[in-house]
């Protein structure tokens, strides 16, 4: 008997039930105080247009169930507080919580954005002292925080880089891109009106001058490369190549998404680039993941200053304020002024850290990314064999012989405990997996990391279809990606789902599902 009632709750717990399936007429997991003015029919004082009836099929449970329901949803996905999430140019570190501590001080966090600015003095001033350290650490003469992504701070910089241009009466036309670009490179370029130019990589997984000099001309704007690249290899011939786009009047723009390889170490300012744009949401450990919340301030070098979207912060003497008075700028580039709340949490990392520690954190994210390769390039091909900076790529060339893929060895990773790296990307590398430790990562993390990547090697050699049906501890196991994104299930019908799993790519599921 208890047997059976162990086996029971483990399969309760593995099918969770909706909340609507734990709904019970009348009852309610708040209680409202009585109202202490008199009670009005608002039908009295509204107009019927205004007025909501109750909602169908709306749940109706105590506060114990709803808490309990997604206490256990929440306990079956992995996040960075409960393991290692070695996503690839992505720089999911461990968010130090005197950060959010900070970010919910009140003054912060109940600030309106349309305040006057005789009343937000103190946010104007963390604004404008964070602009200072950003330009600092990327060598640049001016930052602005309005950036709301990565992508919105590349985007921003082209806007810039195609006034600038205009304004010297010889709009240019075209951006040089390197191979191992992030997928926003391209996209931000095109958007700002630009083509794009591919500029292949050598056999080192580095681009070289020769290559951008056969392409760069008068009509090239810029060439926006990424440094550390996203193979994870430091553009060595950096200096050289700002050289030869700089003798045809271009602009060289540096992502700066990996600029946790970096900061601290050289300042990109100084290897002759003119605009980067600095993801605080990674290399300055805020929150990130699931579609934000980013922050991608843009620094610029002094020509493009006056081209900076405003309004733009300006100390006059004691105070501090909005200056709107810029007639080359762009224009304003994101409603209020950016994310605010990610620059306090970036502030506090920045402060916290100090020139010193912001030094060791690329140290280790260096250390730690060259340790794993060092390993696991005897268990995984190792594409480029050669000192990597914050990330490592390696690929499924040994394991494809035994028809095992790299989706099959992410999936098998989390039976393991830890969340899958990033993978197939960059495109250059067939079958990539793309880590990135980051350096909040301890040697016993990468440890049972490495160890759990070299035992999924050897199920490859030994068992393959063990990893072909992965994961087997999760909720669901294999689904049909590609059904799964085109036809999900997004709404309950009042009937119980259907939960399948063990579909295959090449066998579309034919299970039952309630209507859409």
């Amino acid at each position: 008997m208890g047997e059976k009632a162990e086996k029971t709750a483990i399969e309760r717990f593995k099918s969770e039930p909706l909340i609507f399936e734990r709904s019970s007429k009348g009852r309610a997991g708040v209680l409202p105080p009585a109202p202490d003015v008199p009670s009005v029919c608002p039908e009295d004082v509204l107009p019927a247009g205004f007025l909501r009836g109750d909602i169908e099929g709306f749940p109706e449970v105590s506060e114990g169930d709803c808490v309990r329901h997604y206490t256990r949803l929440s306990q079956m996905n992995i996040g960075v507080d409960s393991a290692m999430y070695p996503l690839g140019s992505c720089t999911m570190k461990y968010n130090p919580k005197v950060n959010e501590d900070t970010s919910r001080l009140s003054g912060f966090s109940a600030l309106h954005p349309y305040q006057p600015e005789e009343l937000c003095q103190g946010a104007l001033g963390l604004m404008h002292e964070l602009e200072g350290y950003l330009c600092e650490i990327s060598g640049m003469d001016a930052v602005t925080l309005q950036g709301a992504a990565g992508a919105q701070g590349e985007l921003c910089g082209l806007l810039m880089a195609g006034a600038y241009f205009r304004a010297k009466g010889r709009p240019r036309l075209k951006v040089l891109i390197p191979d191992t670009a992030h997928g926003t490179n391209p996209a931000s370029s095109s958007l700002a009106g630009f083509s794009v130019v591919r500029v292949a990589s050598g056999s080192d997984g580095v681009i070289h001058p020769e290559d951008v000099k056969k392409l760069m001309d008068r009509d090239t704007a810029a060439l926006l490369l990424t440094n550390p690249n996203t193979l994870g290899l430091f553009e060595e011939n950096i200096m050289e190549i700002a050289d030869i786009v700089h003798s045809k009047g271009g602009l060289l723009y540096c992502d700066g998404a990996n600029m946790n390889a970096l900061m601290g170490i050289m300042k990109l300012g100084d290897m002759g680039v003119d605009l980067v744009q600095m993801n605080l949401h990674k290399t300055f450990s805020t929150p990130h993941g699931g579609g934000g919340p980013g922050s991608g301030p843009l620094g610029v070098k002094k020509a493009l200053v006056p081209y900076l979207p405003v309004p733009r912060i300006r100390k006059k003497g004691r105070r501090f304020a909005l200056d709107f008075n810029k007639k080359k700028s762009i224009g304003r580039l994101k409603a209020f002024y950016g994310h605010f709340s990610i620059m306090v949490r970036a502030y506090t990392y920045i402060r916290l850290m100090g020139y010193r520690g912001l030094r060791r954190a690329s140290e280790m994210a260096v250390l730690n990314a060259n340790y794993m390769k060092e390993r696991l390039k005897k268990s995984y091909h190792l594409p480029f064999d050669r000192t990597c900076m914050h990330e490592c790529v390696l690929s499924d060339r040994l394991q494809t012989p035994k028809g095992v893929t790299t989706l099959d060895i992410a999936k098998r990773l989390i039976d393991y405990g830890f969340h899958p790296p990033t993978i197939y990307f960059p495109f250059l590398v067939q079958g990539a997996m793309m880590i990135e430790p980051t350096e909040t990562e301890g040697v016993e993390t990468l440890d049972d990391f490495m160890e759990a990547m070299e035992a999924i090697a050897k199920e490859a050699e030994e068992n393959p279809r063990l990893l072909k049906d992965a994961p087997h501890t999760t909720r669901i196991s294999r689904v049909d990606e590609t059904w799964a994104a085109r036809e999900p299930v997004l709404r309950w019908t009042g009937e119980k789902l259907k939960i399948h799993s063990g579909c295959s790519k090449s066998s579309r599921c034919k299970a039952s599902r309630s209507e859409e």
